[in-house]
């Protein structure tokens, strides 16, 4: 890294204000912050990477449930194999905004098509994807659309001795396949919807069921408190579902993604998370005009 910790930003207010923040969170005075006390909580979907035409996870669970209706036609009368097989754009629509009643309709297949299974066999199943698969639009894999300023950001946060977290709706086992080589974040800072595991025969084993709800919402929040016993000082979100994430931080960045040549530009499922960023002062990242590059790599201290 640059003297500048921020190279990919460009200098203005947003990214004065994160510097301003770090800095009396780290000095003595009356905004200090005890380093037992520096949580910072990132969604991922659309906060640390591209999530256009949909969530990333879903390109790959899509293909897997592809196939299984390959080997068993009758599973294309239930949901959501129905809606891959019909096109069903409406039922996608709910994907894409993480309504909760679809989340609840995937889970219960990503049980059909997962319990029983190992981490290594997960793990070596997400790892093909992220190597052979391409993102449509920008034609390299998905693992290479990762935000390189908010990366930045990770490790100037690091750098200031904040714990950094990732508190994702996706699967939290999904992400922690790529998380330490792509976020330099270890996977028990990784917080998302997560399976159940038992330990049978000297094996690790994924379980049916879900462990601790949904991690949209409110349910973001309470998993971080869950695993760390505080609510975050700094956070980081771009949609509806992370509203509550951002209220419970002393400090949040809302990503506006208003760039369609280098990203994308949509507002659909973060109208009501940008009035409360009005509402109560939260930083809004202008991908168009605080990133002066959007995706790429960092090297790491």
């Amino acid at each position: 890294m640059t003297d500048d910790a921020l190279p990919s930003w460009n200098e203005g207010a947003t990214k004065q204000a994160i510097l301003d923040f770090v800095a009396r969170a780290t000095t003595p005075g009356a905004d200090f912050v005890k380093v037992a006390d520096r949580i910072a909580a990132f969604d991922n979907d659309g906060t640390l990477w591209s999530e256009q035409p949909l969530p990333p996870q879903f390109d790959f669970v899509f293909r897997r449930w592809g196939e299984e209706v390959k080997s068993d036609p009758s599973l294309a009368a239930i949901q959501p194999y129905k809606a891959l097989v019909e096109h069903d754009m409406s039922f996608f629509a709910g994907v894409a905004a993480q309504d909760p009643a679809t989340i609840e309709t995937l889970l219960k297949a990503f049980s059909r098509s997962w319990t029983g299974s190992t981490p290594e066999q997960f793990d070596a199943e997400v790892r093909v994807w992220l190597e052979t698969v391409k993102q449509p639009k920008f034609g390299v894999p998905y693992i290479e659309l990762i935000y390189k300023p908010m990366l930045e950001l990770i490790e100037y946060l690091k750098a200031n001795e904040f714990r950094v977290f990732v508190c994702s709706g996706g699967g939290r086992d999904f992400m922690r396949t790529f998380a330490e080589e792509a976020w330099g974040i270890y996977k028990e800072n990784v917080i998302g919807t997560a399976a159940d595991y038992r330990y049978i025969d000297g094996q690790i084993i994924r379980a049916e069921e879900g462990l601790g709800g949904l991690d949209i919402g409110p349910g973001k929040p309470e998993h971080v408190f869950a695993q760390t016993g505080r609510l975050p000082v700094f956070a980081g979100g771009n949609a509806d579902v992370d509203i509550e994430l951002l209220e419970s931080a002393t400090f949040a960045i809302i990503v506006e993604h208003n760039d369609d040549a280098r990203e994308f530009a949509y507002t659909s499922g973060a109208e009501k998370s940008f009035a409360r960023a009005a509402e109560l002062g939260w930083t809004v990242v202008s991908v168009k005009d605080d990133w002066n590059t959007v995706f790429g790599h960092i090297e790491r201290v």
